[in-house]
């Protein structure tokens, strides 16, 4: 009888468990707030966003970009100094845009900084796709996401790779799995992805209005992007509105998220496509010149090599 109720506490405890952490990946409440109007003269059609959840804990803040305004345009922009890395606030103050956020992966250790993966700013490649790369002695062909911007402005967010100097995009992932590789993409399949900017970073987190994290597909395994990080993200709603998200990490009122639970908070959003951006310590948006967010606590950011811009005319 004495075994048979400890087993019945442990199931219990086991089902409880499991239910709260189903509950935390269906949603993640945020008491997501207007702030706005903390910041004067804000352009007609951007809308700034800060939320708090306290349990887990985070601290997250979102911009909310009407794409139908036509004096509101939106592109990938690369620092211009002598070793490629700018503040977010440099990347404001520079080219007077409204909104900053950091972009994609780059190499830091490099002087001048390399981008990592597919890198184009208004029709100049920077940067090639990476077509493969070798995890534990195997080789991975690779369709890494990207975000992109048409001659319209039109937000794209695309399984992709390049092929001399042109760029390529998929309906589906490269289907790599751990220890199994794709070893070579399939170029039929694919269709020309016709952007003036773009930039390279994943993985996928949200695609066709339903949270899905392309972590295998992207080669992301066996790295840290996954696991608990401060974020950024890009995406875009059916109604056209950009959302550009920054979650602190790292401190104790904001611990960070994961690259699913990033999913959720970008879908509860009503983003149709979404991407993981560069996180960590290059976590940061700029709204009017200035920071939102509180990088890795010390509210210190760290020079990147790209950036996604907000200009308002």
């Amino acid at each position: 009888m004495r075994m048979h109720l400890r087993s019945l506490l442990l199931i219990i405890v086991f089902y409880s468990f499991s239910c709260e952490e189903i509950r935390s990946f269906r949603s993640i409440p945020m008491n997501w707030q207007n702030i706005s109007n903390a910041f004067t003269e804000l352009p007609d059609g951007i809308r700034i966003f800060s939320g708090r959840n306290r349990k887990l804990p985070l601290n997250a803040w979102y911009v909310e970009v009407d794409s139908k305004k036509a004096h509101l345009s939106t592109e990938i922009v690369v620092s211009n100094d002598a070793d490629r890395r700018e503040s977010p606030v440099q990347f404001a103050a520079r080219l007077n845009a409204a909104v900053v956020l950091n972009g994609g992966y780059f190499l830091m250790h490099k002087d001048p900084s390399e981008h990592v993966g597919l890198l184009v700013d208004n029709g100049e490649m920077i940067s090639l796709s990476l077509r493969s790369m070798i995890k534990r002695e195997r080789r991975y062909f690779l369709t890494r996401s990207a975000i992109g911007f048409n001659t319209n402005g039109q937000m794209d967010i695309a399984w992709i790779a390049s092929r001399n100097d042109s760029i390529f995009e998929w309906d589906e992932p490269a289907n790599n799995k751990p220890e199994k590789p794709i070893t070579d993409l399939e170029f039929s399949n694919a269709k020309f992805w016709n952007v003036k900017d773009a930039m390279q970073a994943g993985p996928v987190i949200v695609s066709s209005g339903r949270k899905n994290v392309t972590t295998n597909e992207e080669v992301f395994f066996w790295s840290k992007i996954p696991e608990i990080h401060p974020r950024t993200a890009a995406g875009y709603t059916k109604d056209g509105k950009y959302i550009f998200m920054v979650v602190d990490g790292r401190q104790p009122d904001s611990r960070g998220v994961d690259i699913n639970e990033l999913s959720i908070l970008m879908y509860d959003l009503d983003c149709e496509e979404a991407i993981n951006l560069d996180g960590g310590g290059s976590s940061a948006i700029v709204v009017n010149g200035k920071l939102l967010n509180n990088p890795v606590g010390f509210n210190i950011q760290r020079e990147v090599m790209s950036a996604i811009a907000v200009f308002a005319e």
